[in-house]
């Protein structure tokens, strides 16, 4: 019998729905919800454990998968089963992970696991914004503890209107892609790339984009209530004791103050708290160590919280003396490394970022292949993360999602700026060396520069800052340039990018309600004037692209030739283009414009001699002589009948000189006129209409000698010819032709037995 389903619609305005469902499927799980738009169908689960984890945190995961049966495809590779994820499942992961994670109650330390799989596909629909709506509603079908529903929805500009949730196709058309993440009251997450807007309208369309999210998330809670609202499971709260943490807060939080205004750096200043910590500990008991121990420490931390975020509010100070507004020292390098093909260092304050990059063709393009989305990128970047780069040892574990997101952000912020007749494929790789606050911004900077040096010629340079906000209600003070302690103890930590024209990427998460629009603007506004001065060392460090690439790194050169034409240069087996690579130490690649079906050549190479070689092959080619024209040939094989000779304008281009063409007098030997290695002119005639084939002639360019007279042609009635074919009934073929017929009637029969 099947269940009872209940059902929820959100009207998203333009004909298009999103449905939530509940009841028929997955009802072990503590929650679960089908989210519906079109043939696009996402499950979504969560379970959390009844027992709290013997942790200070929230072990929740948030696990975005997307099946490839959901498409109608198979897994690509050896195995056939989906592995490890997607850096495209991984970036959604995260999007859901910052929306859902700060509404728990911060003492809730169950594992909570949510699973969100697309089991439909549509190709109208982008899975990924349907995801955190999908994660919301299961919690609210749940009884775990969480504070309010939230939403996430895709805001897209086209021809200048705002679309929510908007198809691939209309993405391709848009200047602006973010995602937003809220709740009904509050933003609380914006992630997204741009054409170079303004701060204005990047605020336009988060508050677009949080009209529809208010709705989606009345949805939801009309959804529990029909489906039965659960009551709030009971779960064992941290212990409190209120007098301790006042204790503990005189004991810590004129010292910590005091060591925040003295503006030290991040080791001597990490000591100086550690000592604090210490010293606290060690002024309890070791029974009193034993039974509070955890709540010692975490009310040190909290006092000394709460005295950094005072001082800033207070006197405009912060932990390295610094003011809200001012960046921490910068210096900048550029072709560093004397192997790469483009490179610099990017230093700000304690955070440092080494960018390399490599040219390559189109073969080095990076191929994506998901169930929603097949496709490629011919720009890309990578970031690394290494323990040492905050002076810590631990084990490497291969990319971790933390390294996905960043390195797709400074991707993000450095793509748009990539001419649309780059003829590379270009990989940027950032090697982070040190880190106190944003590495991240510190890699499209370094990006930038690096870029520049390869000889990519970026339209515009990029920069990027983070900013971090610090509010109690009625005061609130903006921080440009963050360091890592006050990316914690911040309300709100968000990166720009951009160009001296606008804003090219973002990421923000925002962690106190009922952030004002008023106060975002201003923060962006700060924040561009932090990207200018960023901007600037840059330049001054590398103020335009260089002219050329490198004299080492690969020069590319493109060439079309007809689609009939691609066989004949591969060669069988690709014998030909792999022979001629070997020659002239390139690499070739040949693919086909899905438009024209042309085929387009690159040639890339680091010897021009090599390169030229390889053009002059395709110009070979290409060749057509015109019919009348007069073209100089080279003689290259000797024959009984002619020669053959190939022009010299297009190497390897052959054509037969008959013999009967090399001059006006008889010819008994073609070595009486022509030796090989001769170079001479020839007339073009083109197609022989008796022999079909090309026809050239030296003998037609040259006078005629006195008294010549022509020979007359040949009289073919008299030449006996038919007198002779007459004779061919004498064959017996129609006998023959009757024979082969009898036998096959003989064959029909034996088959049929």
């Amino acid at each position: 019998m099947i269940p009872k389903v209940f059902r929820e619609v959100i009207d998203l305005g333009d004909g298009r729905t999103i449905s939530l469902e509940t009841g028929k499927l997955a009802k072990q799980a503590h929650g679960s919800v089908v989210v519906q738009s079109g043939k696009c169908m996402l499950l979504c689960t969560v379970v959390s454990n009844y027992h709290q984890a013997d942790v200070d945190f929230l072990p929740l995961t948030v696990d975005y998968r997307e099946k490839f049966a959901a498409a109608g495809r198979y897994p690509g590779g050896f195995f056939k089963r989906e592995a490890r994820p997607s850096d495209g499942e991984v970036l959604t992961m995260r999007l859901v992970d910052r929306v859902l994670r700060p509404l728990f109650p911060k003492d809730y330390h169950a594992e909570t696991q949510v699973m969100i799989q697309m089991m439909s596909h549509d190709d109208d629909v982008m899975p990924d914004a349907m995801a955190g709506l999908a994660a919301s509603a299961a919690i609210q079908l749940s009884d775990i503890p969480f504070e309010t529903p939230i939403s996430e929805v895709r805001v897209a500009r086209v021809n200048g209107e705002f679309v929510i949730n908007p198809t691939r196709a209309q993405l391709g058309e848009a200047d602006i892609d973010m995602m937003v993440g809220a709740s009904a009251d509050s933003v609380m997450m914006v992630e997204g790339e741009m054409d170079e807007c303004s701060e204005e309208e990047m605020a336009d369309a988060i508050k677009f984009a949080h009209e529809a999210i208010k709705v989606q998330c009345a949805a939801q809670v009309a959804l529990a209530e029909a489906f039965g609202k659960k009551e709030t499971r009971e779960y064992e709260p941290e212990v409190e004791d209120e007098d301790l943490a006042a204790k503990i807060k005189d004991m810590v939080y004129d010292k910590t103050y005091a060591i925040a205004k003295a503006g030290s750096a991040k080791h001597e200043r990490g000591a100086a708290f550690s000592e604090i910590k210490e010293e606290v500990f060690n002024s309890f008991s070791e029974e009193e160590q034993a039974e509070l121990g955890k709540l010692i420490h975490k009310y040190v931390a909290k006092a000394q919280k709460t005295a950094i975020r005072d001082l800033t509010l207070k006197e405009g100070l912060r932990l390295d003396g610094r003011k809200t507004t001012d960046i921490r020292p910068i210096w900048c390098e550029v072709d560093y490394l004397p192997s790469t093909h483009g490179s610099s260092i990017f230093t700000r304050g304690e955070t440092q970022a080494l960018a390399t990059v490599t040219l390559g063709t189109s073969r080095e393009a990076n191929q994506i292949d998901m169930p929603s989305f097949e496709g490629e990128e011919t720009f890309y970047l990578h970031y690394n993360f290494p323990p040492f780069s905050t002076g810590e040892a631990r084990p490497l574990r291969g990319t971790s999602r933390r390294e996905v997101g960043h390195g797709n952000l400074a991707q993000r912020a450095l793509k748009g700026m990539i001419p649309a007749d780059c003829p590379y494929t270009v990989r940027v790789v950032s090697e982070v060396l040190e880190s106190n606050g944003s590495s991240s911004m510190a890699t499209v900077c370094s990006g930038t520069m690096a870029l520049m040096d390869a000889g990519v010629q970026l339209k515009k340079p990029v920069s990027g800052i983070a900013m971090g906000l610090i509010s109690d209600g009625d005061n609130y003070a903006v921080l440009s340039d963050i360091l890592g302690d006050e990316d914690h103890l911040g309300d709100m930590d968000f990166k720009v990018t951009g160009t001296a024209d606008g804003i090219t990427a973002c990421q923000m998460d925002i962690k106190i309600k009922g952030l004002s629009y008023e106060i975002l603007v201003n923060a962006l506004k700060q924040a561009r004037d932090g990207r200018l001065h960023i901007l600037s060392k840059l330049t001054d460090t590398i103020e335009k692209p260089n002219a050329t690439v490198k004299a080492h790194a690969p020069k590319m050169i493109t060439r079309r030739i007809p689609n009939d034409m691609i066989g004949a240069f591969i060669g069988p087996g690709g014998k030909h283009i792999q022979e001629l690579q070997k020659e002239t130490e390139t690499t070739i690649v040949i693919t086909e414009d899905p438009i024209t079906e042309e085929g387009i050549i690159e040639i890339l190479g680091t010897k021009p001699e090599g390169m030229d070689a390889v053009i002059a092959k395709i110009e070979s080619m290409l060749f057509k002589p015109e019919v009348g024209s007069v073209y100089e040939v080279k003689v290259i094989k000797m024959l009984d009948f002619g020669a053959v000779v190939e022009y010299t304008e297009a190497p390897g281009n052959e054509v037969l000189l008959h013999v009967s063409e090399l001059a006006w007098e008889r010819t008994d030997n073609v070595s009486d006129v022509v030796n090989l290695g001769d170079i001479l002119d020839v007339k073009y005639f083109g197609i022989d209409p008796r022999t079909r084939k090309e026809k050239v002639s030296r003998k037609a360019i040259l006078p005629k000698p006195e008294g010549w007279q022509e020979r007359p042609k040949r009289d073919n009635n008299n030449r006996g010819r038919d007198n002779n074919r007459g004779n061919r009934d004498n064959r017996n073929r129609d006998n023959r032709r009757d024979d082969r017929k009898n036998q096959e009637n003989q064959e029909k029969k034996i088959n049929l037995f």
